[in-house]
Order: C-alpha cells, then sequence, then structure tokens
C-alpha cells in the first residue's frame, strides 16, 4: 500500500471490484429497457463511475457529466453548491442515474437530483459508493450504496483531500494530523 504513514486501509481493490460488480447487476435488473442516462458528478465519481459503467448491460444507455462542489480545499462541506459544468444531454423522460463517490451532507446531491429533475427525467436516482448517515444534513438517501461508514475522512479510489490522493487504487482513511 502507498503512504501507509498516512492512511489507514477501509476497502481494498478487491473488495471495491466485488462491490461495483454488485451495485451494477442491481442497476442491470432495475433499469432493463430502459432509457437510461447515468451522469456522474466531477471529479470524484470519476473512478468508481469508470468501473461501473463498463458492467452496465442496458442497450439504451448514455453517459454524461456534471461538475459541482461545496467543499473548496476543506473537509467539511460548506453548504454552497457551486455547478461548474452542466450535462449536456437532453433527459426529458429518461430515467437517470446520478453516480457519486461519497454522500456527505447530502447538500450536492440534493441540490443536483432536484436540478436534473426540474429538466423533465422520467426518474432521477442516485447511486454512491459511500455513504456516510451521520453527517446527512438534507433528507436524500442513496438508491444503490456500496458501503456505509462511519465519520471517518476517506480518500483514494477518486476521493480526495484537497485535489490530492484520488489516485490511489484503494480507500483509505487520512489521518487527521495530516488535515487538522
Amino acid at each position: 500500500m502507498l503512504h501507509k504513514d498516512i492512511f489507514e486501509e477501509l476497502m481494498d481493490e478487491a473488495e471495491i471490484e466485488r462491490t461495483v460488480s454488485e451495485i451494477a447487476d442491481r442497476i442491470n435488473a432495475d433499469y432493463q429497457g430502459k432509457q437510461l442516462v447515468v451522469v456522474g458528478i466531477l471529479k470524484g465519481s470519476i473512478m468508481f463511475l469508470a468501473d461501473l459503467f463498463r458492467k452496465i448491460r442496458i442497450d439504451d444507455c448514455q453517459l454524461d457529466f456534471i461538475a459541482a462542489s461545496s467543499y473548496g480545499s476543506g473537509t467539511v462541506s460548506s453548504g454552497f453548491i457551486r455547478i461548474t459544468k452542466d450535462v449536456t444531454c437532453n433527459i426529458a423522460g429518461k430515467d437517470v442515474l446520478v453516480v457519486e463517490d461519497i454522500l456527505d451532507s447530502g447538500n450536492t446531491l440534493s441540490y443536483i437530483k432536484g436540478y436534473l429533475d426540474g429538466k423533465g427525467a422520467a426518474s432521477v436516482k442516485v447511486c454512491t459508493l459511500f455513504d456516510k448517515p451521520s453527517r446527512r444534513k438534507m433528507p436524500i438517501h442513496a438508491d444503490y450504496t456500496g458501503k456505509v461508514v462511519e465519520d471517518l475522512f476517506i480518500v483514494g479510489y477518486g476521493l480526495d483531500y484537497n485535489e490530492r490522493y484520488r489516485n490511489l487504487p484503494y480507500v483509505g482513511v487520512l489521518k487527521s494530523e495530516i488535515y487538522s
């Protein structure tokens, strides 16, 4: 493992692979025969999204992205949502699956879900690799969840601290002395 001195491993590569496959199996069953638009929230979802999208076996499936942030360089959501990139495909009348790395306060996902609903989607559901319900501020839940985690600051596999550690192939708990 890289950086053993600043991380404690939470989820290794094999567990990530199994979890992504299980989520994809559920999505494939739920969306068979539907028009699905998978919308990844940049940047954090990119690793999870890439692995998940390759396992989706829906004939009428599109991929798009939206970029939003409520963190900046901190470790706690500010609550202010800033969209920096909008979806480009027409989602009206289609089922939308929003893919995120972690559901934390719920501020970002709640905002994005409402925003995409407003574009006329037939449905908008949420898929997240990690769910941190102890930090929830908005009444939102994930329809597809990989793993529920405690109130820990995790990085790797797309999750970052100040734009670092996204490239790690596993997920680790960042030791508090790094960000305190």
